[in-house]
């Protein structure tokens, strides 16, 4: 059994994205083990990836939950299967940019994601029976981070402040940074970044991750996104 459980996308394991995210971050998800940094001049690659390296290079879908009371992880496993299949794969046409989110980078996408937004949020709500509630302590937490009145509702119905109307798709590649670090850290991802292809990306499956006691991240299960249906 994990601690907590979450659907992300996550790039297909032994692709270029994967393997620079991976090598970037220090952790591949994928395969369960630390991974040798990239070398990126002027930063401390280690230190600025403290923070997202223990989920792994991904870009959440359905926020990290605990399981609730009486459910299995092979139901939720299956779950999702059968939702990947009913669900399209979204292609966003204008691709991914490097982008500040916050005093974050990420990769985010640079055009319409109105269909992504639209997957998310069935995946959040199909889901959500497995999602046990938020204690009091998790709520406390996350309350005093200054939320707006509807991430708070959204705090209080789905357990995550950004979801829904809320949702800003991004693959995360630092954690807090300062003005000064945000600008290092800019050139040398541009840098890294310059040889991967990102013009049009395609979100084409949701993979299920569990965390272990240590706080990583793991790969269960990946589910290509197989519907042909209207979105």
């Amino acid at each position: 059994m994990f601690e907590r459980y979450a659907v992300y996308y996550t790039p297909a394991p032994g692709t270029a994205l994967a393997e620079f995210g991976a090598a970037w971050l220090g952790w591949d998800s994928a395969r369960g083990h630390l991974v040798e940094h990239l070398a990126a001049v002027g930063i401390d690659l280690q230190k600025i990836t403290d923070r997202p390296r223990k989920y792994g290079f991904h870009g959440t879908i359905k926020p990290p939950f605990r399981l609730a009371n009486g459910c299995e992880v092979s139901a939720l496993e299956d779950a999702v299967g059968r939702l990947a299949a009913n669900l399209r794969s979204v292609r966003l046409h204008k691709g991914l940019q490097l982008a500040r989110l916050g005093r974050f980078l990420a990769l985010m996408p640079a055009g319409d994601v109105s269909a992504l937004n639209h997957l998310a949020s069935e995946v959040v709500s199909k889901l959500d029976h497995f999602r046990a509630p938020l204690t009091e302590e998790e709520f406390a937490r996350r309350r005093s981070t200054r939320l707006t009145p509807q991430q708070d509702a959204n705090l209080a119905r789905w357990g995550y402040p950004f979801v829904m109307d809320e949702f800003r798709f991004h693959l995360t590649l630092t954690g807090p940074l300062t003005d000064a670090m945000i600008s290092d850290a800019n050139a040398a991802l541009s840098c890294a970044l310059a040889n991967l292809s990102l013009n049009s990306f395609d979100i084409d499956a949701l993979t299920v991750l569990g965390e272990r006691a240590d706080g990583r991240f793991i790969q269960m299960s990946r589910h290509p996104l197989a519907g042909t249906g209207p979105l």
